[in-house]
């Protein structure tokens, strides 16, 4: 019985480093764009035309053949590696929420609107009939892929902050990162500080709701326009035009 399990965990070792080696086939070479098209079910010229695109703007590269009459094949860049959901520093849920129907839909009447003098009614308010905020919480997928896509976005700018300024946090026993969506921005910021005895994951209470529990870190929900947790330090982490947004649809 040992001897017939100790070759099950053998055989399932060789099948996952089996697997190590299928996966990179799939991600890093395709061998042409009529075995890409057969893939994902599409018309080979019309594939060719997106893929020269594609490499055209660095996403993907062009192989030649080392026979003329080859197929030619392509392969992955660091820029399409980053648009991999298993990379580490993937920016995948960023894209898919940016280019999601809900997001993209205030962009169609970007004429109307420009040409409409006085209009005062933000563009996803006067879409969806609610302000983004609002609609995420209403909508469970949308909210997770807008957590996902922060985290993203977390993933590459704090280890640079880190690494560039550290010193700032010094003395710092809690801080409160506001609008700290799933907690990923104040995990990392703690664990490179262990100086830091308590961090606050303070967002809206559909959004701490799922948050992912983390040493040190607290997930409290609350309005910011109400009220913000105590601490010694507050960070938020956000662009000027969505801080703007958010100021706008709150007093207006």
């Amino acid at each position: 019985m040992e001897h017939t399990q100790r070759q099950l965990t053998l055989l399932e070792k060789e099948e996952e480093e089996q697997a190590k080696v299928e996966v990179w086939k799939c991600v890093r070479i395709f061998e042409n764009c009529s075995e890409l098209s057969a893939t994902i079910k599409c018309d080979p010229s019309s594939l060719y035309r997106i893929m020269r695109f594609l490499v055209h703007h660095h996403i993907f590269k062009e192989i030649h053949p080392k026979i003329k009459l080859d197929p030619k094949s392509y392969a992955q860049t660091p820029l399409s590696r980053c648009l991999l959901k298993s990379s580490k520093n993937s920016m995948a849920a960023f894209i898919m929420l940016e280019s999601s129907p809900v997001m993209l839909a205030p962009w169609h009447g970007l004429s109307a609107r420009v040409q409409a003098n006085g209009t005062s009614t933000p563009a996803f308010e006067a879409v969806h009939g609610e302000d983004v905020w609002s609609f995420a919480e209403a909508n469970p997928g949308h909210s997770e892929l807008i957590n996902e896509a922060m985290a993203c976005d977390a993933r590459l700018s704090l280890p640079a902050l880190i690494e560039s300024c550290l010193e700032v946090f010094n003395g710092i026993e809690t801080i409160v990162d506001v609008g700290g969506g799933d907690g990923t921005s104040l995990s990392l910021l703690v664990k490179a500080c262990p100086w830091i005895a308590r961090g606050i994951n303070f967002d809206l209470p559909h959004v701490v709701c799922v948050a992912k529990e983390s040493e040190r870190v607290e997930n409290v929900g609350g309005d910011m326009f109400d009220s913000i947790p105590k601490a010694d330090a507050a960070i938020i982490k956000v662009s000027v035009y969505t801080l703007s947004s958010i100021l706008y649809s709150h007093y207006e």
